[in-house]
């Protein structure tokens, strides 16, 4: 056998040994150290942030947004980021993404005014209409990634007539569930003041349970 053959065969089997070691250690060690860390230390995020119910049922996750069709529940923001597909049925999610249209876009204007006339109309009741002025614009515009599970605190305090009245609940009781379930911003400054409108449907319907 020739040094040239010798010496090929010697890379080879030197590729080969690499080859494995970084598989076990990277395609085996790590990623099992990895989970482990996050188990340990933040087993709620490592699972998907999932949200439970009243029953312990898992319902869906703190961080992507869901569709409510019954006006009895508060609303998210607009997005065709949320609804139902065939790829992944669980909670009911398509694929992410903006709209990609630009502000003087003629079809992005007109969801916009169409969104409008939908809020206005959907949550002016018996004794409280909501005037155009009134609807914030995440009422009216979804996120960057379509599947935003917060609104602003005004987005949920304009939908709390109908959701009262729609609940046989008073206002007062709807608005101090509201007020509970407001997060400020981390840290004092960082972001904006937020509702998770999953979590706090949840605690609507256990409210309405327990009338």
């Amino acid at each position: 056998m020739n040094n040239s053959a010798v010496n090929t065969g010697r890379v080879l089997w030197a590729g080969l040994r690499a080859l494995l070691v970084l598989t076990v250690i990277c395609g085996v060690l790590y990623p099992l150290a990895v989970t482990g860390i996050a188990q340990a230390a933040f087993p709620g995020r490592a699972n998907g942030s999932e949200v439970k119910d009243a029953s312990g049922k898992v319902v869906g996750s703190e961080l992507i947004g869901q569709t409510y069709e019954d006006l009895r529940w508060f609303q998210p923001r607009p997005s065709n980021g949320l609804g139902a597909n065939s790829v992944n049925t669980r909670y009911r999610l398509i694929l992410s993404g903006a709209t990609n249209r630009s502000g003087d876009n003629a079809d992005l204007i007109a969801w916009v005014k169409d969104a409008k006339a939908a809020v206005i109309k959907d949550n002016s009741v018996n004794g409280y209409t909501v005037k155009p002025s009134d609807v914030p614009a995440d009422a009216v515009t979804s996120s960057g990634s379509g599947l935003d599970p917060h609104i602003s605190p005004e987005y949920a305090k304009l939908q709390i007539h109908r959701v009262a009245e729609k609940n046989h609940l008073t206002v007062a009781r709807v608005d101090r569930l509201v007020a509970d379930h407001t997060d400020g911003r981390i840290l004092g400054f960082v972001g904006e003041p937020r509702v998770n409108v999953l979590r706090l449907n949840i605690a609507l319907k256990a409210l309405t349970a327990g009338q």
